[in-house]
């Protein structure tokens, strides 16, 4: 909403204040203002001038030279301007004049003639062109005749006004109008409010002789008002009414277009003007359209129909969609003489269906959709009425013709100063409330300290005590309510076990050079049932569709995260970024076919995905390729430092690498999974070699304690054994690393795996397995021979469990 503050000085005093100061205030009251704009940059020495005669000049086809008087004295002007004509007032710079733009007038010599000046149109005073009426877009400016010579042209022009504008919230529809902005103004002011005439001189005839009205739908249309003007002469609006429409962002048309939007923007209420010569009837039914009706709209466009768009008809067919746009068959013109005034209230839903379905949104659509004033309907058709006997000659004909089924009731409210003071931690008077009501013009009963409010119907947002609690606050003014800090027993904030987990891991996994990422919670057809878990495809969960979604490339809530975890990669791939490594802790949604009914369960989950170069040091001659072993080792590494203790073991699983793929378990729980992707599957995504992780992060939380673990330093020293078995090729190393450290214990604290051969000196389909074993005692020094006696007891162990030998 541009709030034009030469306008609202009309209804409201703000003369002591301003426009800065105004606009913070307003600001501070509950209505943002985005900012303050001034019509024009101030310019001097710019007046009315009336051009005495006009000749062509001597040498320049397209030039005119012109004697133009100012008042005080007589000026030579040439001006190429073709509209410029003698006898005309006009916008004159004299010599010396500074205009927008810090652009100088001076004496020049045009085509060897002197020019002491120039008449200016308003886009050269600063006036924004798409404002500007198109009669006179091409050429200069014309003032009408009543203006004296000589004067400065600012207040006429309404160059020196401040237009404020106002970022309004939904329920603010009261200050979709000027009348509104005053009541607004004069509340946070503590000023009267001035509200313009709706006289009428009403003439012996009355409308119904010319119209009557039928509306077949009266919970769409409970009132619609049809006033008859007569003996209209079209011309252009008189130049303060122009001024106000342009600081509001509307270009001017002519007297009787632009009273309607006048009034629009006073009342808040829209208006439409039928040429009545045109309208094909003396009827007007206003009726839900009929399937696939079309009717030509005031933009030209054809418009299709349906049932849920209400129309306004001449009891044949369409000539408006209902609080939205006319019809082009009884648009005024030129030749209109008499008009058929529609002030109506149209049903917000109504009003936005057909918006939705036309994709057309007007000034009017935007008011109706949001609630007018039920009490202004009718007072702005007078409101017109009254500017088309003055400004368009027309002859009003009275007692407009009705149907009125309209609901003008206030609402009220109770309310008691001790549960306003209670809500806002305030001390507030009784008659300090007095003093807010009596500002913001609600009327009230008052009995001791208790209120009845009744709110007016200007303001359709406040229906509840909270409401009238938030208008008595911000008038009292937010920055006045205290500063207190709570009372009574605090408590410190902290994590949950959850929200630990999260942190923990995500330091952890930032720490190991990988990048957070978010993806979609969407995905498509293709990718809805791929890379899904092992663990979580044994459930045969159900994808869950969306009912309407944003495209088809986001219609399913995803089962994994790694489909859109690799879009992303590629998506970056395609631009130039070979080495990524990329994580994602977030949720996937679980349901199955018996529970389709219910909300699918959101289950946390880590997944992660790397490609490229891990290391890169060109000085040092060195890179390494991310493989199997390095996302194993940050799983590893993960689960480590959440002191969880997690086992591997090779799997076979789709869309994944046969021989690179492992199942990641928890006390022989499987809860994930890791490997490279399938090569067939990484062609298809238009990458490389990559690797994936997926981890059930619901398990890990169950598994997981904040509680911190701690090993005391060893005070004896340890000893390193190695050994190296020769077994079957199928045989895995970390079942014997486990019959290891279980036969070893408690002697025995770490093993590792530190070399696997295959090859000359092996026997046909037999490999070498090389351990480091790690013996400690944290009680005493251990001698040679427990040491020895330990180490024999694991070799025949893993010896007869294995069908193995000790290399030699």
């Amino acid at each position: 909403m541009l709030v034009s503050l030469n306008w609202l000085k009309h209804y409201v005093d703000i003369s002591s204040i301003s426009p800065e100061e105004l606009a913070e205030k307003i600001t501070k009251t509950g209505i943002e203002v985005d900012g303050i704009e001034y019509i024009a940059e101030k310019s001097s020495d710019v007046v009315v001038g009336y051009v005495k005669s006009c000749e062509k000049h001597p040498n320049a086809d397209k030039l005119n030279l012109c004697q133009v008087d100012i008042g005080d004295e007589q000026l030579q002007i040439i001006c190429g301007a073709p509209n410029v004509r003698q006898g005309q007032k006009v916008v004159v710079a004299k010599p010396g004049a500074v205009l927008p733009n810090n652009f100088k007038i001076k004496k020049v010599k045009l085509r060897g003639i002197e020019s002491n000046g120039m008449i200016c149109s308003l886009q050269e005073l600063g006036i924004d062109e798409k404002y500007v009426p198109r009669d006179i877009a091409e050429g200069i400016f014309v003032f009408p005749d009543d203006v004296t010579v000589g004067e400065s042209v600012e207040p006429l022009l309404n160059l020196n006004d401040a237009v404020l504008e106002f970022d309004l919230t939904p329920n603010r529809a009261d200050a979709l109008s000027m009348l509104g902005v005053a009541y607004e103004t004069a509340a946070i002011l503590d000023q009267d409010v001035m509200l313009p005439s709706e006289k009428v001189h009403a003439a012996g005839e009355k409308a119904a002789d010319y119209v009557s009205v039928e509306v077949k739908d009266p919970d769409l249309n409970p009132y619609y008002g049809a006033f008859i003007a007569k003996d209209i002469t079209i011309k252009p609006s008189p130049l303060w009414m122009r001024n106000a429409l342009m600081a509001a962002g509307i270009r001017p048309i002519n007297n009787v277009v632009d009273i309607t939007n006048f009034v629009l923007l006073e009342y808040g209420q829209p208006l439409h003007a039928f040429d009545y010569d045109r309208f094909g009837s003396d009827k007007v039914v206003t009726r839900r359209a009929e399937q696939n009706e079309k009717m030509t709209t005031l933009d030209g466009e054809e418009r299709t129909l349906t049932p849920e768009n209400l129309v306004i008809t001449n009891g044949y067919e369409p000539v408006a969609l209902a609080g939205v746009m006319g019809g082009q068959n009884t648009e005024v013109s030129d030749d209109t003489t008499t008009v058929l005034l529609e002030a109506a209230y149209f049903n917000p839903i109504a009003v936005r269906m057909t918006v939705r379905d036309t994709g057309l949104r007007s000034d009017s659509s935007t008011r109706f959709e949001k609630g007018v004033d039920p009490n202004r309907v009718e007072k702005a058709g007078w409101r017109a009425c009254h500017l088309l006997e003055k400004y368009a000659g027309a002859t009003i004909l009275a007692e407009p013709v009705s149907y009125d089924e309209l609901d003008r009731n206030e609402k009220t409210v109770e309310m008691k100063t001790a549960d306003i003071n209670k809500r806002l931690g305030t001390t507030i008077t009784t008659d300090d409330i007095v003093s807010i009501l009596h500002k913001l013009k609600f009327s009230f009963e008052q009995n001791g300290d208790t209120f009845v409010v009744h709110v007016p119907t200007r303001r359709g947002d406040i229906t509840i005590f909270e409401d009238m609690l938030e208008e008595v606050a911000r008038i009292y003014g937010y920055d006045n309510l205290p500063f207190t800090l709570p009372e009574g027993a605090s408590q410190a904030g902290g994590l949950t076990n959850k929200q630990q987990l999260k942190r923990e891991v995500k330091h952890y996994l930032q720490s190991t050079g990988l990048m957070e990422t978010i993806t979609y919670s969407l995905t498509d057809d293709a990718m809805i049932d791929r890379l899904i878990s092992p663990e979580l495809k044994e459930k045969n969960p159900s994808p869950v569709q969306l009912a309407m979604p944003m495209s088809e490339d986001h219609k399913y809530l995803r089962l994994s995260i790694l489909p859109e975890l690799l879009k992303s990669l590629a998506h970056n791939r395609a631009r130039t970024q070979h080495d990524i490594h990329y994580f994602e802790l977030g949720s996937v949604f679980v349901t199955d076919e018996t529970t389709l009914s219910k909300q699918p369960d959101e289950q946390l989950r880590l997944a992660g995905a790397l490609t490229g170069l891990w290391v890169s040091h060109p000085w040092q001659q060195e890179k390494k390729q991310v493989d199997f072993y390095l996302v194993k080792g940050i799983v590893e590494g993960l689960f480590s430092y959440l002191q969880i203790p997690v086992a591997f073991e090779q799997a076979k699983l789709p869309d994944m690498h046969p021989g690179r793929c492992a199942t990641i378990s928890i006390n022989e729980r499987t809860v994930g999974f890791l490997g490279q992707v399938h090569p067939t599957f990484e062609k298809s995504m238009d990458i490389k070699e990559t690797y994936v992780f997926d981890i059930d992060m619901e398990t890990v939380l169950a598994n997981y304690t904040d509680t911190p673990g701690y090993q005391p330093i060893p005070k004896y020293p340890s000893v390193a054994r190695d050994i190296a078995f020769i077994v079957d090729e199928d045989i895995q190393a970390g079942d014997i690393k486990e019959t290891i450290a279980e036969t070893g214990a408690p002697l025995v604290k770490n093993v590792q795996v530190f070399d696997v051969y295959k090859g000359e000196n092996l026997p046909e389909g037999k490999k070498s397995i090389a351990y480091s074993l790690h013996y400690q005692d944290p009680e005493k020094t251990l001698k040679d021979d427990e040491v020895e006696q330990s180490y024999q007891h694991i070799v025949s162990t893993v010896n007869a469990k294995f069908n193995a030998y000790v290399r030699s």
